[in-house]
């Protein structure tokens, strides 16, 4: 390390008190924050549209997307085990291919989490035009916008306690619909025969517009998986980082996968594929919501309407909170305004989360001006972002296994090989985007903005930075101080033990 940069990594020390966030987070709540952000949109409103493309294949479609997940998420979840770090994976993206990637991969993830945020929003107003048709849809993101913002200014405890409930509503009702889904499939319910399969191979059979369509759902159904990553941000701010992050990546990889695989095939099952895509063109009503008006059941679509509005709701929230910690990461290494690295008396980045509602601005000005197809051209833009952190999330996977030893208790199956692939996919995922119908303006813009990016870092960013080593510090010593603590704890419980016999 050269002299200078030893003493921007001192400079950075020396300030850390007033930037810490605190660690506070339960093992639950850490879980479910992954859950909320993973758990939107993408599954019950962006649907529609991967239905419209691919037909009833699209159920191959998630199935993939559901792998290509799974390994971006033990990659993130193995780095985090080591290093629960502010920052998360961005951080580590610093240390292992250095600080232009680690810059463009937390400035990439916060300008989606922000734009996410914008577009659940879009999403609740949305839900509440089945309720209220002539309701403007900016109303409901101002609406909400201001509640979101004023929980994520309060304390992270507090953020974490509510999301865990927002979480766990859509997830309970999630399995509800599963097992009601499945029932009227295979079974029948009073009143209602059973379905069966066969609209899965009706009106042009199991895949109507061709093999190729899967792959070209692939640009829409990958936003469903937002989120995966989001473990690797909150670890900073867990308790008992080590075990949170190793039980949360494994809960999240398996249920993301069966909740979507079987979501999707219940929707396609269950009602003609062309009906379930009645939102390729238009948002106007979830698929799951068609689901139930299909079969006339009335009241149900009213329930399941209020769960994906606070599916959305959730979601919004974790993408609030996640843009903000990336921002504070961001101003920490002197790669944004030093003035957004301060916390308040709770340990919120506060500024970060003003900074972070540009999102939501940008979803009311598209709600205004171009409202059917607000959803979709943010969709592609956060894409373009998505698609680079995962690339770079992977790629510094790579690295990091042939420097580091390896992790106990949980690692990515394959590791390096594994992680290859994983970026051959994306790479593929990335072909496809510019290749469906209204997403290469959008997607152009988001190269264009990495590109302006890229010119900001070598301008001036570059000079700027510094080298954080004490995050990493920090990390290690909150892993071995929670085991040390639970070492002793259990040792003060085995001894009152042998003292009552």
């Amino acid at each position: 390390m050269s002299h200078n940069d030893d003493t921007r990594s001192h400079a950075a020390a020396g300030t850390a008190g007033s930037r810490t966030l605190k660690r506070s987070l339960s093992h639950g709540q850490m879980t479910m924050i992954v859950m909320g952000s993973a758990l939107g949109t993408g599954l019950f409103l962006g649907s529609g549209t991967a239905i419209a493309m691919a037909g009833p294949a699209v159920i191959l479609t998630y199935a993939i997307g559901s792998a290509l997940a799974s390994v971006i998420g033990a990659a993130t979840g193995e780095m985090a085990v080591r290093y629960p770090v502010r920052g998360g994976f961005g951080t580590i993206a610093t240390r292992y291919l250095g600080p232009f990637a680690g810059f463009l991969t937390r400035i990439a993830y916060w300008t989606a989490t922000v734009l996410i945020a914008g577009v659940e929003l879009v999403s609740v107003a949305t839900y509440l035009n089945y309720w209220w048709p002539q309701l403007p849809l900016w109303t409901g993101i101002a609406v909400f916008g201001v509640a979101l913002i004023v929980l994520n200014l309060t304390s992270v405890k507090s953020f974490g306690m509510l999301e865990f409930f927002l979480s766990s509503i859509k997830v309970i009702s999630i399995v509800a619909f599963l097992l009601v889904g499945l029932c009227l499939i295979f079974f029948g319910l009073p009143g209602h025969a059973a379905v069966g399969t066969a609209n899965l191979f009706n009106d042009g059979g199991f895949m109507p517009n061709g093999p190729q369509s899967v792959w070209l759902s692939l640009a829409v159904v990958m936003f469903s998986f937002g989120g995966i990553e989001m473990i690797s941000i909150s670890a900073a701010e867990a308790k008992d980082p080590s075990r949170s992050v190793r039980s949360s990546a494994k809960a999240m990889m398996v249920r993301l996968a069966t909740f979507y695989v079987l979501a999707v095939l219940i929707v396609v099952a269950i009602i003609p594929w062309r009906s379930a895509s009645g939102l390729g063109d238009a948002v106007e009503a979830s698929p799951f919501v068609l689901v139930f008006e299909q079969l006339g059941v009335h009241g149900v679509a009213h329930f399941v309407n209020f769960v994906v509005l606070i599916a959305a709701l959730s979601s919004a929230n974790a993408n609030l909170y996640a843009g903000a910690r990336l921002m504070h990461s961001l101003a920490v290494d002197g790669m944004a305004p030093r003035q957004l690295a301060q916390v308040n008396r709770a340990g919120v980045p506060a500024r970060a989360v003003w900074l972070s509602t540009s999102g939501m601005v940008i979803a009311i000005l598209l709600a205004l001006y171009s409202p059917k197809e607000a959803f979709l051209s943010m969709i592609f833009v956060i894409m373009v972002c998505a698609l680079t952190v995962w690339v770079l999330i992977l790629f510094a996977y790579i690295v990091y296994k042939r420097v580091e030893p390896a992790t106990d208790g949980f690692r990515l199956w394959g590791g390096q090989f594994t992680a290859a692939v994983g970026v051959l996919l994306l790479f593929a995922v990335w072909v496809a985007l510019f290749m469906v119908r209204g997403s290469m303006i959008p997607a152009v813009v988001g190269v264009g903005y990495f590109v302006v990016l890229s010119l900001l870092y070598f301008a001036r960013i570059r000079h700027t930075h510094v080298i954080d080593e004490q995050t990493f510090v920090e990390a290690q010593q909150a892993t071995g101080e929670y085991d040390a603590m639970k070492y002793d704890a259990d040792h003060a419980l085995e001894t009152a033990a042998k003292l009552g016999r």
